[in-house]
């Protein structure tokens, strides 16, 4: 006969729970499964027996754990309510920005500067006509410049003909 364990204790119930919930997010990207502490407990039972003291001890752990909830009200583990919070807040600025993601037919150029002259260097691609419209932005670094363009070979055959 199948021997069932004792009832697991607050700690023990909170440490299962986040396994099954990481498990899910591994598994399928997010928690779509599990909104309240009777959502778990067909895992417990399947290892404890069954009471009102399991599932008293099942619901503690949910409430001590305070997990966040996305917007459906499935529990979330892999984030703090601040994480959310903040990512909620970039969400609402990207979509009033009408922001995209336009990273075909991106190329990256590095062009290797001695750092006294990055910054002063910087300065005057940026203001240049012969490079207006050649990258889509460029990035001071600690050793050059990283250009982002959509024609590296236009941009490069413009650098070696200055150098």
């Amino acid at each position: 006969m199948d021997e069932k364990k004792k009832n697991p204790s607050r700690h023990q119930c909170e440490e299962i729970i986040k396994r099954i919930l990481m498990s899910e997010v591994l598994e399928k990207g997010k928690n779509n499964k599990f909104k309240s502490a009777s959502d778990f407990m067909p895992f417990f039972e399947s290892l404890y027996l069954a009471s009102p003291s399991l599932n008293k001890q099942v619901q503690r752990a949910v409430t001590s754990l305070a997990l966040p909830k996305n917007e459906q009200g499935f529990f979330i583990i892999n984030k703090t309510q601040s994480q959310i919070d903040e990512d909620s807040e970039i969400g609402k600025v990207l979509r009033s920005s009408c922001a995209s993601i336009s990273s075909q037919d991106t190329e990256v150029l590095f062009l290797k500067v001695d750092r006294k002259y990055i910054s002063f260097l910087f300065d005057l691609i940026k203001e240049s006509t012969s490079f207006n419209g050649l990258f889509l932005t460029m990035i001071p670094s600690s050793d050059g410049i990283l250009f982002l363009t959509r024609d590296k070979r236009r941009l490069s055959m413009l650098i070696n003909s200055l150098l």
